[in-house]
């Protein structure tokens, strides 16, 4: 067992603020590009769409559903697991957290304009069964690159693995296959 440094609070909040701004604009690119493509379809169709600083506000609230996550430890299952089990456990997880937030913000929506708490589930059910699967769908495909990612820096650190994609390799001796 090795010794650890205590991080003082200013280095946690960096580092947690480092995190949700990694995170915001994974998934703004992610969701905008589904905004994008949205978009120039029904374009073609000749309908308007410009609902882009949407995809800005999916992707805060879903980085920082994942963010609180983390904060109570739900996520640590599995962590002694080859890297595909913890992966694929909080790729799960943090798509049904997203989707519960989403279901308890429609019912808080709804109890606030006066329609009571279960017009959510009715707003919801109005996406329609294809809808509502292909946001699941879209969801769960997000978190598969972003969580293995993560992973992949908690087992070999979060710095060395930011030093992989951010610096230049050592070509000799660095142990890295260059190729496809």
């Amino acid at each position: 067992m090795g010794y650890q440094v205590k991080e003082s609070f200013k280095e946690r909040a960096i580092g947690e603020l480092r995190s949700f701004f990694v995170l915001v604009l994974y998934f703004w690119v992610f969701i905008g590009s589904f905004t994008l493509y949205r978009r120039l379809i029904l374009e073609e169709t000749g309908i308007a769409y410009l609902h882009y600083g949407i995809a800005l506000i999916e992707a805060l609230v879903i980085a920082k559903i994942v963010l609180i996550g983390r904060m109570f430890g739900v996520s640590h299952r599995f962590e002694d697991t080859p890297l595909i089990v913890p992966v694929l456990y909080k790729t799960v997880l943090f798509a049904l957290l997203v989707a519960a937030f989403g279901l308890v913000e429609r019912s808080i929506e709804g109890w606030i304009r006066g329609e009571g708490l279960l017009s959510g589930f009715g707003r919801i059910g109005h996406l329609g069964l294809y809808e509502l699967a292909a946001r699941m769908l879209t969801l769960v495909v997000a978190f598969v690159p972003i969580i293995a990612f993560s992973e992949i820096g908690r087992v070999i650190g979060a710095k060395k693995l930011a030093a992989m994609f951010f610096s230049n390799p050592d070509v000799q001796g660095s142990g890295i296959d260059h190729g496809l």
